[in-house]
């Protein structure tokens, strides 16, 4: 006989088909699989928010590849569309599996102990002989032995069962009803959390808005009304180096001395260090960078000063040697620029010039000089770092490039009338201000996850069960693998029912003839 095609299936049948297949265990922990797999980018790969230059750079030395991480997401992995697929597919498929187990847990709740078996010698411990109690007196025991022990008791007219260890499953249920809630409290983050990053040298200060981040990235559903108002003024940053020999110049401390107010409130003298932010409401302030900033004033061929103050330079390495531009746009008749190099504790030897301490012992500034016809702005952004020398020209002097190294103090005299003179330095910090208002939520809810994984790790459901008659039986079960205990509680609970010396179910009762140490004690009058 041919066989019929299948009927197709319905909308309705398609869809609660989908919905099964989405709500099963095994699609949860392949969502959960995938979710961890698709978070690797984000780790390997730079991140726009995080290093908007890293990115830049990364564009720039692989332009094909660069172009293809753009268009897929890969330089903002947690804000592209296909991780927020797999992270609401994943929150569903958890909810659509968690609520029908609740349902079924809620139920097995009030449905008492299952009915003694027929055949208690099949159980993986049981017990059987002539009780020395009557049975209704065998069942009060053992129901009164049971209930002392926290399990849940049915009697029967000939028998007790009973079962205890329920809160596995509730922390079972526990703990995935919390995934759902770290989930929530990251989603809820992610949504209305902000983090910004903010470059503040020693004497100036920061408010907190907008216009003030060198860098800030935010959620969906952020609105600016959410920043807290405060300023903090950066009076002094304190920076300890190991001076011993071993570990020589390792960081010891890194202290931010303070001055901090909310709103129109009068300022508070406070510190900022590694690891203990300052917080203002839910917003919380991080040290997490410092260095360098020269402070220079440079001389235009006019004689007016076209930039004087401070200019942060960025690390290169361990001992600090750091990298910076010095900008001049408004100097006349030519503008002019500088790169350059802070050493904090400068040398130079066979190696050139380089720092040999992160402290500043012994500070040498090393700069390259560039002049163009001024130029009309165009309001393209640049980085403050680096020197763009579109239309500049490096400057020389009796044909030989114009470089220089100045000490705090000094004044270098450079071809057609400009100065340069670097008066002193400053250290500025690195300030990271963020919001992340799901986080008690996350915390709360992974304190609660780990709670319900030891219930349900630690807690082991078992039953019990006495049956009385011409024999009495008891009998026992684990309903998990551990069987740690079970003999134990069979044993003390067929001595609660008056069956001290009872065997095993399965070996036969009789006892060798002849055998002292098999007589039954006679009792005294």
């Amino acid at each position: 006989m041919a066989r019929r095609d299948a009927a197709p299936l319905s909308a309705a049948e398609f869809l609660r088909f989908c919905w099964t297949q989405l709500t099963s265990m095994r699609t949860a922990l392949v969502l959960l699989f995938a979710f961890a797999l698709a978070a690797l980018p984000g780790s390997l790969i730079p991140q726009r928010p995080v290093n908007p230059v890293r990115v830049t750079d990364f564009i720039r030395d692989n332009p094909t590849l660069g172009r293809f991480y753009d268009a897929v997401g890969l330089f903002d992995v947690y804000a592209s569309w296909w991780f927020a697929g797999i992270y609401l597919l994943l929150l569903v498929s958890l909810v659509g599996c968690i609520v029908p187990r609740i349902g079924t847990y809620v139920r097995a709740l009030r449905t008492p102990p299952p009915r003694t078996p027929r055949r208690l010698s099949r159980l993986p411990e049981s017990v059987a002989g002539a009780s020395a109690l009557a049975p209704g007196e065998a069942l009060d025991a053992a129901e009164s032995w049971l209930t002392k022990r926290r399990f849940r008791v049915r009697r029967q007219d000939d028998s007790v069962s009973a079962e205890r260890g329920y809160l596995r499953e509730f922390g079972n249920l526990l703990f995935h009803v919390s995934l759902v809630f770290v989930l929530a409290g990251i989603a809820w983050s992610s949504l209305f959390g902000y983090k910004g990053s903010v470059i503040v040298v020693e004497g100036q200060a920061f408010s907190n808005n907008l216009s003030q981040y060198d860098d800030f990235s935010a959620g969906g559903a952020f609105n600016p009304s959410q920043l807290v108002p405060f300023t903090i003024w950066v009076d002094r940053f304190d920076a300890k180096f190991e001076l011993g020999r071993a570990q020589r110049g390792a960081a010891r401390q890194f202290t931010a001395h303070v001055r901090t107010a909310e709103g129109a409130g009068a300022p508070v003298p406070s510190t900022i260090e590694v690891n203990h932010p300052l917080t203002f409401g839910g917003t919380s302030v991080h040290l997490i960078g410092h260095g360098y900033a020269p402070v220079v004033t440079v001389t235009d061929a006019s004689g007016q000063t076209a930039f004087s103050g401070p200019v942060v330079f960025l690390p290169q390495d361990g001992n600090f040697t750091s990298q910076g531009a010095i900008k001049a746009p408004d100097a006349r008749p030519q503008r002019l620029g500088f790169e350059c190099f802070f050493l904090p504790t400068a040398v130079v030897d066979e190696r050139g010039p380089h720092s040999v301490f992160p402290d500043a012992f012994a500070p040498q500034l090393f700069c390259n000089a560039w002049s163009g016809a001024p130029r009309q702005e165009t309001g393209r952004p640049e980085s403050v770092y680096s020197l763009d020398k579109a239309g500049l020209t490096q400057l020389s002097q009796n044909g030989r490039v114009v470089n220089f190294r100045l000490e705090p103090g000094q004044v270098v005299d450079l071809p057609g009338g400009a100065k340069l003179e670097f008066r002193d330095w400053k250290r500025w910090t690195k300030l990271q201000v963020s919001s992340t208002p799901g986080l008690p939520l996350t915390f709360g809810a992974i304190v609660v996850a780990v709670t319900g994984l030891c219930l349900s790790l630690f807690v082991r459901p078992r039953r019990l069960f006495v049956r009385v008659g011409e024999r009495t039986e008891v009998g026992g079960l684990d309903r998990a693998d551990a069987r740690v205990g079970l003999a134990d509680d069979v044993a003390a609970l067929a001595a609660a029912v008056g069956l001290p010396d009872a065997r095993p179910a399965h070996e036969p009762a009789h006892e060798p003839a002849g055998d002292p140490q098999h007589e039954p004690e006679k009792e005294d009058a």
